[in-house]
């Protein structure tokens, strides 16, 4: 929601700068995400001007010079290539110094060789409009001032800011779902009032032009009243279609909207007022005479306004006349009955739909609007006549318009009022500190909250705009909480349970502290693990779309479906983190970064069957890519990570962890066939490495060998506590070992028939070389040396031990694994 400063101040005008009042809302509830700055600068440079003389430009078919009274003893002379520049006309002017809408800074200036002091102005210009097709004439001089405007505003030389909304700065604030009231500059000028206690203006509904009463030339049928609750309708006579006043052009472009016509701006610019949007139809181009709101068949089409010709579903709602529908209820407009050049009656729409389905249509349809996405947060039926009022007062001044005496009202006015009683005790107990009932009163009638005293607090009445968010008593205390200021409460702990200590007799010691749990301090030296080796952690969305799984070559792996996702790529939960990473990853290669290694700690959601909630394991995996180590003169072309890199890093996690495993040749679909592995942990399978496939990669345009693994963490058993012994001051025997194997036997095998065969003299075993030699050892056949260490705690070996140690482990790798000893 944009707030251009100058409109709000309209309502509510707190002594503060743009700056100071963020901060102030953001103290109270309404985040401001940030504060810009929308139209022009160096406001004293921008004036009104008369034309005084017009000549054509000597050297220049379409320009001209002109001669232009700008409040000083003697005239300016200004270049203008606009067709529409005539003697006579008050216009706008920018001096030199002026600061434009771009951030240019206007100077003097020589126009095929005439001088020019300035610019005549065209709306576009000054960002309050988009017309630049001739400058913007405010007046003709002898005529009187056009509405809004006098004499004294318009004489040469007078600020333009006096005339126009040329210069605003506008809040950009983030309205969460149960705020829609602040979807509307009114509802956020009474945030502001109790922000800042500011005076607030009346509602600008306060005066309402129209009347109550039947309504000839149209008739309304509703339905399907459980999706829309209220349907109002006014009829407009003898408009005149035509542009909008500046300054209602520069108030919509200040929240992002583009200026259309006066009759379908007065709807845009009384939807952000109020909150509440409308519909313009144009009454004559109503088949029939009639509206009726109703379900959609199926398959139903309509063409919308913005070109498209839709097909509904019945859980749609639309507004149909005898040829057809007309709009889609709450979302979009229709191109039949919409209001165009030709049109002299209107039909002024105000409605109140059904959020939920108003949310639902947006999303299936893919189609969101500025009325959609207030409708979805729930607006009340109550602020469907206060938008009717607003349109009301700004058709008859604006389009000339008459309003035909009575109004449809189909289901008003609303639900009853919400009573609910605020007791003082309750808000001492909740906030940990007494706020005065006379305190509570004026917050509460600063935001429209009616009260009346009780024995033990106040009888609280909920203006129908916060109906759906304030229901209990907890929530009005939130609101005085918020509005009182939530820095003045007192910081306290949570009250506790406490027990006798059995040391002291008499004396207590608070008995429930926060603690870990031991799966939590795993998980936590998990990630610490990660970063000490120099990883960047990394945090994704859990919601991934469909494609994700084909991306990965996972084909259609099952997953958990969302009902009501936030959009198509984001429809179902993430089965692996694997595509988060690479997306981070894609992202951060794209901006120039070389060397990445990323991990990400997280619960992934798989399906379970029979309809129940899916399993939600920890996982933690990484993702490698680029050279391992800095270039250097000693090193210009450094090794880059690979399948051993992202393996060295396992290693060190789970060496921290104190956790043994082992891979085996394997994995998953989305990896390099001969670059796989699974990690296994107790004989148990709880993750996968290895290298990315090549068309997984090229999927996110990586085009670079990525290594990584993951890991189910909630499959890890958690480690014993460590055991310490004593220092071994016998000295220990170490020797080397070939031994040549078929290439089919892992390493892993090799080393875990040696340590079996080795107990318990062999402390420490590891290959430290592998080599290939077809000649020499044959196909198929590779060596591995292997580095044994032989130590007893409680004596010196002998020869003749370590030499019967070395016996039993030949034997083991000759009957094991059919292997020999390789003598050189």
């Amino acid at each position: 929601m944009r707030v251009p400063i100058e409109w709000l101040n309209d309502f509510v005008r707190p002594r503060l700068t743009a700056a100071e009042l963020a901060g102030r809302l953001a103290m109270t509830g309404t985040e401001v995400e940030r504060v810009e700055h929308h139209g022009v600068d160096a406001l004293e440079h921008f004036v009104i001007a008369r034309v005084l003389e017009r000549h054509k430009h000597p050297d220049a078919d379409r320009l001209s010079v002109c001669m232009v009274d700008v409040g000083g003893s003697t005239p300016s002379q200004i270049v203008c290539g606009a067709p529409n520049v005539r003697a006579g006309q008050i216009v706008a002017v920018a001096r030199p110094g002026a600061v434009m809408p771009d951030g240019r800074k206007l100077g003097r200036a020589k126009l095929r060789g005439q001088e020019s002091n300035g610019m005549i102005l065209a709306e576009d210009e000054l960002a309050i409009g988009t017309d630049h097709d001739g400058i913007m004439v405010l007046a003709q001089e002898g005529s009187p001032p056009g509405p809004g405007m006098t004499a004294e505003q318009l004489a040469p030389g007078a600020p333009l800011a006096d005339v126009l909304p040329i210069a605003t700065d506008v809040l950009v604030l983030e309205i969460t779902q149960n705020r829609p009231d602040c979807l509307g500059i009114y509802g956020v000028a009474r945030e502001v009032h109790a922000a800042t206690n500011a005076p607030l203006a009346p509602p600008p509904w306060a005066d309402d032009p129209g009347s109550d009463g039947p309504l000839d030339g149209i008739a309304i049928e509703v339905a399907c009243p459980e999706l829309c609750p209220r349907f109002t309708a006014r009829v407009f006579e003898e408009v005149t279609i035509a542009p909008s006043p500046p300054w209602l052009k520069a108030r919509l472009l200040a929240t992002g909207q583009r200026p259309i016509s006066n009759v379908v701006d007065i709807t845009n610019y009384v939807m952000l007022l109020t909150g509440q949007p409308l519909h313009a139809f144009d009454l004559d181009r109503v088949a029939g005479g009639r509206l009726t709101v109703r379900r959609a068949g199926a398959g139903e089409p309509v063409d919308t306004l913005d070109g498209q010709t839709r097909k509904l579903d019945p859980e749609t709602v639309l507004i149909a006349d005898a040829d057809g529908p007309t709009s889609i209820a709450g979302v979009m407009g229709g191109a039949r009955s919409e209001v165009s050049a030709d049109t002299s009656r209107v039909v002024m729409e105000a409605a109140s739909w059904n959020g939920p389905n108003i949310h639902r249509t947006a999303l299936v349809l893919g189609l969101r609007s500025e009325a959609s996405a207030r409708f979805e947060k729930g607006l009340q039926p109550e602020q469907a006549m206060e938008a009717q009022a607003a349109a009301t007062r700004l058709m008859i001044e604006l389009c000339g318009a008459r309003v035909a005496a009575g109004t449809i009202d189909v289901g008003g006015p609303g639900p009853a009022p919400r009573m609910i009683r605020l007791r003082d005790a309750r808000i001492e107990s909740l906030l940990g500190a007494p706020i005065p009932r006379e305190r509570c009163r004026q917050i509460l009638a600063a935001i429209d909250f009616t009260t009346a005293p009780a024995d033990d607090g106040l009888d609280v009445t909920v203006p129908a705009f916060r109906r759906d968010d304030v229901t209990r008593e907890a929530d009005l205390i939130e609101e005085v909480a918020r509005l009182d200021g939530l820095a003045k409460l007192p910081a306290t702990l949570p009250a506790t349970r406490h027990a006798v200590s059995p040391e002291v007799t008499g004396a207590t010691a608070p008995a429930g502290f926060g603690a870990l749990t031991p799966r939590q301090r795993l998980r936590r030296a998990a990630s610490d693990a990660l970063a000490g080796q120099g990883l960047h952690e990394v945090v994704g969305w859990s919601f991934v779309g469909a494609e994700q799984a084909l991306r990965l070559r996972l084909g259609e792996r099952r997953a958990v479906v969302l009902e009501n996702p936030m959009s198509s790529d984001q429809s179902q939960l993430r089965t692996t983190l694997l595509g988060s990473l690479l997306d981070v990853l894609a992202r951060t290669r794209a901006r120039g970064a070389v060397a990445l290694r990323l991990f990400e700690a997280g619960a992934v959601y798989l399906p379970e069957g029979g309809g129940s909630l899916p399993r939600e394991p920890y996982h933690l995996g990484a993702v490698l890519t680029g050279p391992v180590r800095h270039a250097s003169w000693r090193a210009p072309d450094p090794a880059r990570a690979d399948f051993f890199t992202a393996k060295a890093a396992l290693q060190g996690l789970l060496d921290v962890l104190r956790v043994p495993f082992e891979v085996r040749r394997g994995g998953e679909p989305f990896l390099h066939p001969g670059r796989a592995a699974a990690i296994l942990v107790a004989g148990h399978a709880v993750g996968w490495l290895g290298e990315l496939h090549p068309l997984v990669a090229d999927e996110w345009d990586l085009g670079e060998v990525v290594a990584g693994f993951e890991l189910d963490l909630d499959a890890v058993a958690l480690p014993e506590p460590p055991t310490y012994t004593d220092l071994i001051s016998f000295p220990e025997v170490r020797e080397d070992l070939a031994v040549v194997v078929a290439d089919t036997v892992t390493a892993a095998q090799v080393l875990a028939a040696v340590r079996r065969a080795g107990r318990p003299l062999l402390a420490a075993s590891e290959v430290f070389d592998v080599y290939r030699d077809l000649e020499r050892l044959g196909a198929g056949q590779v060596s591995l040396a292997l580095r044994l260490t032989y130590r007893a705690a409680d004596r010196t070996l002998t020869d003749a031990e370590v030499a019967s140690q070395r016996a039993g482990i030949v034997r083991a790798l000759e009957t094991d694994l059919g292997g020999r000893i390789r003598a050189s």
